[in-house]
């Protein structure tokens, strides 16, 4: 077993940060600070597949290399690229901040790379939280808008939920780590059949869900997302939007398909968040004039959704989760491609704003209306058809309840997506110039809607491939 290659992706992103360190040393351009940055990120994604097919464990039995976590991996560093081409303009930072923002965007990356890896409830702890303090920092690094009140409030927010999260997460696992005597996930989650009915048991695993609940944007731990996403700059929130959502659904999946299905507590619990979710994203969302706060409430709603594939404890449920997130961050990052095209000096996008868009911009335009589409769950697109096999999944272990209500959610969600379409297509516009869009965001945008199209017609490949993923979780 070659070690290197078990842990290449995390090495390469070590040596990416190290770069980054010394080049914010200097004064780079803008342009080639952004190349660089572009090309490390690619460098990280084929060092990601190179080492998809790797097995094995390290650190003692704390890090776990499998096909599941390596496909995750594949997907963060990928996600990652896609952030980086639409925010290709940089036009929320100073010139002289952007090497710092890059170092810690990277960073909260390397802290995700390794959580889909981490199966030891301290290993989780350190790479959760390095993941998250890189982040707080970058909210705030946009330049001032409202005498730069609203980035510092949406920065104070973060921190303060995160890090109460954080603690009751970590007091959470002080509580299993006396009932079991061990940190280790295998461990805790064989003897927690015994001790689930304990006060102290239910009251711990309440606790660490809320850390993992909080990183997925899961009510009641969802108070920063609309703040957060208004007050940080538009590639900030685009990160936040899209990359820690595949790790923290990585880490669900990897506890859950551990538990097996033990104890109608859970179940119970994670019907309840998920319904939560879907009514307070989408009735919330309803009323937004901001495009990244409406998104924001949405992406509470569709975190729901996934956990409907969670709480049938199959593998083929989990499965679905893992197909439905991945669309998600596809249809996220493709509506946010729009907004930092459309933005004007890296504002934020109102949705009356959008009016004519497809006069300024066809290609734009079309990106944007087949992502709402997606996301609204409108065939023949990826978002349709998660929908489909979550709410199958959910009515064949016999929750008709909960599938009804999230089907009245979908309805819901049809009415706001629309709307934006409506004034993306229908709205007479003051005259705008046309918005000039570049090669690179013309490949990203045919990549993404490509990837929606196709992932949304033929997705028995994508599910066969998956289901082979989940088998490999040991």
């Amino acid at each position: 077993m070659n070690t290197a290659l078990l842990f290449l992706p995390e090495l390469t992103l070590a040596g990416a940060l190290l770069i980054l360190f010394i080049t914010s040393l200097k004064e780079p351009s803008r342009t080639t600070i952004r190349n660089m940055a572009l090309g490390l990120g690619v460098l990280v994604f084929i060092s990601a597949l190179i080492s998809l097919n790797q097995s094995g464990e390290l650190f003692f039995g704390v890090y776990r290399v499998d096909l599941f976590s390596q496909l995750f991996k594949c997907l963060l560093t990928g996600a990652l690229i896609f952030v980086l081409i639409l925010g290709k303009r940089m036009d929320s930072f100073e010139v002289k901040i952007q090497p710092e923002y890059y170092f810690f965007l990277f960073t909260s990356l390397l802290g995700l790379v390794m959580l889909v890896s981490c199966v030891e409830l301290l290993a989780i702890f350190v790479a959760l939280e390095l993941s998250s303090f890189a982040v707080y920092i970058m909210v705030p690094l946009r330049r001032e808008a409202n005498n730069g009140r609203s980035q510092m409030e949406a920065g104070m927010k973060y921190i303060l939920f995160g890090v109460s999260a954080t603690g009751f997460m970590l007091y959470g696992m002080s509580y299993l780590f006396g009932l079991t005597g061990s940190t280790y996930l295998s461990v805790i989650i064989s003897k927690l059949p015994e001790i689930i009915s304990q006060p102290a048991a239910i009251v711990g695993v309440a606790m660490i869900m809320a850390g993992f609940f909080y990183k997925l944007a899961i009510f009641p731990f969802h108070f920063w997302v609309p703040d957060v996403y208004e007050g940080a700059s538009n590639e900030t929130t685009a990160f936040i939007a899209s990359v820690p959502k595949l790790a923290a659904v990585a880490l669900l999946i990897r506890v859950t398909h551990l538990v097996s299905g033990e104890g109608q507590l859970i179940i119970n619990l994670l019907m309840v968040v998920a319904l939560a979710s879907m009514f307070y994203g989408n009735l919330s969302a309803l009323v937004q004039k901001d495009l990244k706060r409406m998104l924001g409430f949405s992406g509470i709603a569709h975190a729901g959704f996934v956990l409907l594939g969670l709480l049938t404890f199959q593998k083929t449920g989990y499965a679905h989760s893992l197909y439905y997130i991945t669309g998600y961050v596809l249809m996220n990052l493709a509506c946010f491609l729009v907004i930092c095209s459309v933005a004007e000096k890296g504002k934020n996008v109102k949705i009356d704003e959008l009016a004519g868009l497809h006069k300024r911009s066809p290609l734009l335009a079309l990106t944007l209306l087949v992502a709402l589409f997606a996301l609204a769950g409108i065939p023949p697109f990826v978002g349709f058809t998660g929908k489909f096999l979550l709410l199958v999944g959910a009515l064949k272990q016999g929750h008709l309840l909960l599938v009804t209500l999230a089907a009245i959610n979908t309805a819901i969600a049809i009415y706001y997506y629309l709307s934006v379409v409506r004034i993306t297509f229908c709205t007479p516009e003051e005259k705008k110039e046309a918005i000039p869009v570049d090669f690179s965001v013309r490949l990203a945008s045919m990549v993404l809607l490509a990837a929606i199209v196709v992932m949304g017609v033929v997705p028995s490949g994508f599910l066969s491939y998956a289901a082979g993923v989940i088998g490999s979780i040991q």
